[in-house]
């Protein structure tokens, strides 16, 4: 490993955030919630721009095809979902997530909005800059090793 002090940096600090600002869990669909948690759990794997294949999305979340695609035509249905056209392979689509769907995931973040707004609020206008300009890099870095992974799975 050979960036052993900022992994393990990560690995102490992000629990840290996670705890502090972690929403209560939400009411599933049989407590009159519109979406499940395990659909809510997919609609956080899904991005508004970058499209993933349903394959590739079964394969990440841990479940077989045939349930992924159950969900998601759910989720398509409700207009939380769109399929597009995989422009290289017209046999394929891809999943993104619809403007619809990204409010719902927003509403049923695993971080509370409140509790983030009172952990950014402690820091100096000065550190809140730095702390969110790095955790953008750290996201955008997420972005592309992602990318990288998926590519190499494809190629390998």
């Amino acid at each position: 490993m050979l960036h052993i002090e900022s992994v393990e940096s990560v690995l102490r600090d992000y629990p840290r955030i996670f705890f502090a600002c972690h929403r209560r869990h939400t009411r599933g669909a049989q407590n009159g919630s519109l979406v499940s948690e395990k659909q809510v759990q997919v609609l956080d794997h899904l991005d508004e721009i970058n499209a993933i294949s349903l394959t590739a999305l079964a394969g990440h979340v841990g479940v077989t095809l045939g349930t992924m695609s159950i969900t998601v035509d759910r989720l398509v249905r409700r207009g939380y979902v769109a399929r597009t056209p995989n422009q290289t392979d017209r046999r394929k689509v891809l999943l993104r997530l619809t403007a619809a769907g990204a409010r719902v995931s927003e509403a049923h973040s695993v971080l509370d909005p409140e509790l983030v707004d009172a952990m950014v609020g402690a820091l100096s206008d000065d550190d809140r800059v730095r702390a969110l300009a790095g955790l953008s890099l750290l996201a955008n870095a997420a972005i592309s090793a992602t990318k990288a992974r998926r590519d190499q799975s494809r190629s390998g």
